[in-house]
C-alpha cells in the first residue's frame, strides 16, 4: 500500500507500542494520579523553544524593548497555539516566568548606568528603596531582574508592551 502511494515508513519513528514513553508530534502522554491520561509537551520541543527565546532575547543586541517584544511575540504565539492541548500548567508558568525574567534583564541592560536605572524605575512608580537597591547594583542584571524588579516590571507592564502570556 505504501509503495503504491510512493511513501516510505521511517522505522526509527514508527512502532506498534504503548503511547506512554513515546513522543508523538512533540507531545508525550502519562497517567495522572486518578488514572486519567494527560498529555504534555515533550522535552525536545521545550528545549528547542527555550533556545529560540534565548536567541530572540539576547542582552547584547542593543535593541529596544519594543523591538525585542515585536520579534518575540510571533514565535511565542505560534508555539503556544501549537501546544495548546498540553495539560501542564506548571511547565507553562515556569517558562513564562523565565521569559519575563530575561526581558527584565534586557531592560536593565538597556538602561545601563545606575543613575538611568534609578530615574526610569522612579518614573515607573518604584519606591525609593527599590530604585536605590537596583541602581546600586547596576552590573548584576540577571540577579536584579528576579527579585526587586518584579515589583516594578510586573506582568501588567509586559501586558502593556504586548508580551503574550503562556500561563
Amino acid at each position: 500500500m505504501y509503495a503504491k502511494l510512493h511513501l516510505t515508513v521511517n522505522e526509527a519513528k514508527s512502532a506498534v507500542a504503548s503511547a506512554f514513553g513515546r513522543k508523538f508530534l512533540g507531545f508525550e502522554f502519562w497517567v495522572a494520579p486518578k488514572g486519567e491520561i494527560k498529555c504534555g509537551v515533550a522535552a525536545k520541543p521545550m528545549a528547542t523553544d527555550k533556545q529560540r527565546i534565548r536567541q530572540l532575547t539576547r542582552r547584547t543586541c542593543g535593541r529596544s524593548m519594543a523591538e525585542v517584544v515585536a520579534r518575540l511575540r510571533p514565535s511565542v504565539l505560534g508555539w503556544k497555539a501549537c501546544f495548546r492541548l498540553s495539560q501542564t500548567p506548571k511547565v507553562w508558568r515556569t517558562l513564562d516566568e523565565w521569559m519575563r525574567h530575561r526581558l527584565r534583564a534586557i531592560q536593565l541592560n538597556n538602561w545601563k548606568r545606575g543613575t538611568t536605572m534609578y530615574r526610569e524605575l522612579k518614573a515607573l512608580g518604584a519606591s525609593e528603596t527599590v530604585a536605590l537597591r537596583v541602581a546600586g547594583n547596576a552590573c548584576s542584571w540577571w540577579r536584579n531582574a528576579d527579585r526587586l524588579l518584579k515589583t516594578v516590571l510586573t506582568i501588567a507592564y509586559f501586558d502593556r508592551l504586548g508580551v503574550p502570556r503562556l500561563s
